[in-house]
């Protein structure tokens, strides 16, 4: 395999936004929340150059304290954003968010950097960081449709257990569908990139395999918890 990483020039990078440039005049065009969707380009931008300066940062120290402090940001930014659906009663259930994220998402990941990967230290920066990144990712996006599809059924009368099992099933239909296409419809973003910069196909395979079981594990446990901190209380006499 050839061992170079292919470098993007800035000049070639713009030539990406070409399709995003169609979709917003579409969306501008068809009245269809342009506005909205320019706005999450001009954020997505500025959030990966802030994030590519403060991961050199990250990557370069040895404290972990440092890692610590990064994952409970992250961590606490995924449940508030996860709420967004259910944004009248995001106060009310920004613990109940936190505590299914830390749960499903903290688990995973030490199971994934301790067990599976052995990081040494434990605390290394370069694999902590960008794995509970995306397992927090997926964490929030399934406790975020688990909490939308809940209020919805149980809007529209649906019994709790009923409700809870509604949620629960569209909470995992991204990863569900991912699973079905990986391999067969596309390749997914991790083994891409490796395979890009010289990876082995094989070993970019291990890799994708230990990636897809973390965000399906990681996304399934935190919706289940959210979900069961939702069960009704009994009534007191």
């Amino acid at each position: 395999m050839n061992e170079s990483v292919y470098q993007i020039p800035i000049a070639n990078l713009g030539l990406a936004l070409v399709p995003t440039i169609i979709v917003l005049v579409v969306l501008y065009r068809w009245s269809a929340g342009g506005s909205t969707a320019l706005y999450a380009v001009g954020r997505m931008v500025s959030q990966l150059a802030l994030a590519g300066y403060t991961l050199t940062f990250l990557f370069n120290t040895d404290r972990s304290a440092v890692v610590l402090i990064a994952l409970t940001v992250m961590l606490s930014a995924a449940a508030w954003i996860s709420l967004r659906p259910v944004a009248k009663r995001r106060r009310s259930l920004y613990l109940h968010a936190l505590v299914s994220i830390g749960i499903g998402g903290g688990t995973t990941l030490t199971i994934i950097t301790q067990g599976v990967l052995d990081a040494e230290p434990w605390h290394n920066s370069s694999v902590l960081i960008p794995l509970g990144g995306m397992i927090f990712a997926a964490s929030m996006n399934a406790v975020s449709l688990s909490a939308e599809r809940l209020d919805a059924e149980q809007t529209g009368g649906s019994d709790y257990e009923n409700a809870r099992r509604a949620a629960m099933l569209a909470s995992l239909i991204p990863q569900i569908n991912i699973l079905f296409a990986v391999g067969l419809v596309s390749l997914p973003g991790m083994m891409t990139g490796q395979i890009l910069s010289g990876i082995a196909p094989l070993i970019a395979a291990r890799y994708q395999l230990m990636v897809m079981c973390m965000l399906f594990g990681a996304g399934g446990i935190s919706a289940a918890c959210f979900l069961l901190m939702q069960r009704p209380r009994p009534a007191t006499v």
